[in-house]
């Protein structure tokens, strides 16, 4: 660049009225005013020579890079005119901009001396791991990066970055190139800062992005929209299923779509805080769920919770009903849901109504299995003599199972009318016991039955249940001559 005196003799052979900056900026004194060197420019290649490539570098001056620099693998020039190449400016006059993409290969003192100088990124092949980080190749020359300032995350196996050829800035030159340290932290950063400046210009609220999950926290999840940039999906954002813990939503490294719903972003702040949405990013569940589901549909889910009333069941992500206590069996009593069905349990319900409107579906677990009085008529006819189990007894008379969810009442008075009624008296409960069905009313699912015919004393172990049970030869002697008296 030319010296000051040097400007005062150009300045001399001027008319009087030019205005000195004026002259100066035509001199190419002023390259531009926002590049300098050590600058990373994104510039359009305007021309190729037979050993530059001429790079329009955004201000008045275009820059020059060696063709060489720019060959692939077979010694072609992938590039042409009107593409585009990020640059380094290595050196700036009135002149002339030269760029590189780094400094890099058989370089002599004066070219590191200017790169530390200058803070112009330098090439290095990372060699080997060494206590505190790494040895890095540079220029044919030894240098150090400590492990800290190799990237902008955490560094946790090191070994991986063996054998990579990176970018670095040199921090410290001592001893004429005998201690040098670098920095690969410090290009990242720098680079991330230009893109975190880029991303805020278009972000805005309700866009929807992709990102991939960091790092999971009790509240939510972390998502990083660009390197170096998270935001944040809290966990009643992760899914329209209940979510009790991040991790069953959402795992570190997923790929995920996520709508903007806020942005925090101080001036002059390094953190800014972005709140994010999965659940968001995919429509509300209920917008449609007239045209997915329709009453009478059977359909499988999972039930989510129990409550006194009932037990809520998510028929697809995002949608729950709810099965009511009555709605959960046909074939018993329920006293309680948990009795029936389980948090995380699959089951298979049929929709019965849908309100979508306020976002309510009654279920039920019974109509899934088919009601059992649907053909007790036909199956019970007055006068059969079937067997059941005494389920309960009571004061007035004793239940007794029939089937699963068929349960008829032997009254105390007809009880009276049996053979001997006395034996009637030590049945237990569970005990199997033959009835006669004395008549059937369907609409309020009632049976009323009559003890069964033969009820003598030989019957009496088809009334108490269980299996028959082996006599000795004495008490099958005893059990003859007991019948041979009664024929008598």
């Amino acid at each position: 660049m030319k010296d000051e005196n040097s400007f005062e003799d150009d300045n001399d052979k001027a008319t009087d009225s030019e205005d000195f900056g004026a002259l100066l900026e035509a001199y190419g004194g002023d390259i531009g005013g926002s590049v300098q060197v050590g600058d990373k420019i994104n510039g359009k290649i305007i021309a190729i020579g037979s050993e530059t490539v001429f790079v329009d570098t955004g201000t008045k001056i275009d820059g020059v890079v060696d063709k060489k620099e720019l060959l692939d693998d077979k010694g072609q020039l992938p590039y042409g005119v009107g593409d585009r190449l990020e640059l380094f400016i290595i050196a700036a006059d009135e002149g002339e901009i030269r760029l590189s993409r780094a400094l890099s290969g058989i370089g002599g003192l004066q070219l590191l001396t200017d790169a530390f100088r200058n803070r112009i990124p330098v090439e290095g092949r990372v060699t080997e791991t060494c206590k505190g980080g790494f040895r890095v190749a540079v220029m044919q020359r030894t240098a150090f990066c400590p492990i800290s300032q190799m990237d902008v995350k955490f560094v946790d196996t090191p070994e991986n970055y063996v054998g990579e050829t990176l970018l670095f800035i040199i921090t410290q030159f001592e001893d004429k190139g005998r201690n040098i340290v670098l920095s690969r932290r410090k290009i990242l950063e720098h680079e991330q800062q230009k893109a975190r400046e880029v991303f805020f210009t278009t972000l805005t609220t309700g866009v929807v992005l992709t990102g991939t999950v960091t790092r999971l926290m009790p509240y939510g999840a972390f998502v990083e929209l660009i390197p170096g940039l998270e935001g944040m999906v809290h966990i009643s954002e992760l899914s329209w299923s209940r979510v009790e813990k991040p991790e069953e939503a959402v795992r570190t490294g997923d790929r995920v779509q996520v709508k903007v719903l806020s942005i925090d972003a101080q001036e002059g702040s390094a953190r800014e805080k972005i709140a994010l949405s999965v659940k968001q990013a995919t429509g509300d569940p209920w917008e449609d769920v007239l045209d997915r589901f329709q009453p009478g549909d059977i359909v499988n889910g999972k039930v989510t919770r129990c409550a006194p009333f009932g037990a809520f069941v998510e028929i697809a992500p995002g949608i729950e009903g709810l099965v009511h206590i009555s709605e959960m069996s046909f074939v018993k009593r329920v006293q309680k849901p948990s009795d029936i069905v389980t948090p995380g349990e699959p089951v298979t319900v049929m929709v019965k109504t849908i309100d979508g409107e306020n976002r309510r579906v009654s279920l039920s677990i019974r109509d899934t299995e088919g009601d059992p009085w649907a053909e007790v008529p036909e199956r019970y006819p007055a006068g059969r003599s079937v067997t059941g189990v005494v389920e309960k007894k009571e004061k007035f008379g004793y239940f007794i199972a029939l089937e699963p969810g068929v349960t008829g009442l032997l009254p105390k008075s007809k009880i009276g009318q049996a053979t001997d009624p006395k034996v009637y008296d030590n049945i237990k409960t569970g005990s199997s016991i033959a009835v006669v069905i004395d008549s059937v009313d369907s609409q309020n699912r009632k049976v009323t039955l009559a003890p069964g015919h033969g009820d003598a004393v030989e019957d009496w172990q088809k009334y108490a249940g269980g299996p028959p049970v082996a006599l000795s030869p004495l008490g099958e002697k005893l059990k003859v001559a007991l019948s041979g008296k009664r024929k008598k």
